[in-house]
């Protein structure tokens, strides 16, 4: 997959003294603050990035939790992050992916065309025993130029009629979807009309994506195929990076839709479905 970078490609990359932008994105719902956690030990070289402040904009109801920060935001974090036009970048984080798989996807939209995910993360770094080294990382500031553009993008306007047309996934768990387990947004269920396609079913047992015959068959039985659109969404439009890049991979030109449910669920005006069933019970 072009999307991913495997443990080997990048450890042996590396090694043989690449440049490359590594960038650590950590964050967890419970504890959202990741920068303890790299402090104490990233792979070498690798710059922190803040998910809250760095990859979104300011949050409310009208944007969702966690909408996509103004370009002049994200051109400013990857400038202190050492970025610049033209650089390899890699992406981490120790969730799989689910976390720094945003930072790729916002990092292609605004023009950067070589930015990888490393496939298994912080975890499969730490399982083959190399090095991670602990404090902060301050590269000499790039000076790379962004604008959006170059990702398919869902607005709440859009999302309401996209099933209809094509197929639009939803990333979240499926207790979320059903709205059994809705915890956080005023409103539990889905868009009616979304298939719940959890951002988990992209991971094998080691963590690491599932092949791409795997990943072909797993979203042709959620009923994606050649010429239908397809859209994403999640809660806060983070973990429905992992099924944009699956989906990339097999070739989909896919639509993101930042707001995602906590946007959604916050327009009262809008209609919910709930239950397992696409159009709701």
């Amino acid at each position: 997959m072009d999307l991913l970078i495997s443990l080997r490609a990048l450890a042996d990359a590396l090694a043989d003294g690449a440049s490359i932008r590594l960038l650590d994105v950590r964050w967890d719902l419970g504890k959202p603050d990741g920068r303890p956690a790299y402090l104490e030990g990233h792979i070498p070289g690798a710059v922190f990035v803040d998910l809250n402040t760095e990859l979104a904009g300011p949050g409310s109801p009208e944007a969702g939790r966690t909408p996509m920060p103004p370009i002049e935001t994200l051109q400013a974090a990857a400038r202190r992050w050492g970025v610049g036009d033209g650089d390899r970048v890699v992406v981490y984080d120790d969730a799989g992916g689910v976390v720094a798989g945003r930072a790729l996807w916002l990092l292609r939209h605004a023009g950067l065309s070589d930015v990888h995910l490393l496939d298994g993360g912080l975890a499969a770094w730490r399982a083959e025993g190399l090095e991670v080294e602990p404090g902060d990382v301050a590269p000499v500031p790039g000076d790379v130029s962004l604008a959006y553009g170059e990702v398919d993008i869902l607005g709440v306007a859009d999302v309401g009629d996209f099933a209809a047309q094509g197929v639009l996934l939803d990333a979240r768990p499926l207790d979320k979807y059903t709205g059994e387990g809705e915890g956080m947004e005023p409103r539990g269920g889905h868009i009616p009309g979304a298939v719940s396609a959890p951002a988990s079913a992209n991971f094998g047992a080691d963590g690491r994506f599932r092949s791409l015959d795997e990943l072909a068959e797993h979203y042709a039985a959620l009923g994606v195929a050649p010429g239908k659109p397809v859209g994403v969404y999640c809660g806060g439009g983070t973990s429905c990076s992992t099924d944009y890049i699956a989906l990339t991979a097999l070739g989909y030109d896919v639509a993101i839709y930042p707001g995602s449910w906590s946007q959604y669920a916050a327009h009262p005006e809008l209609p919910v479905a709930t239950g397992a069933d696409p159009q709701g019970d």
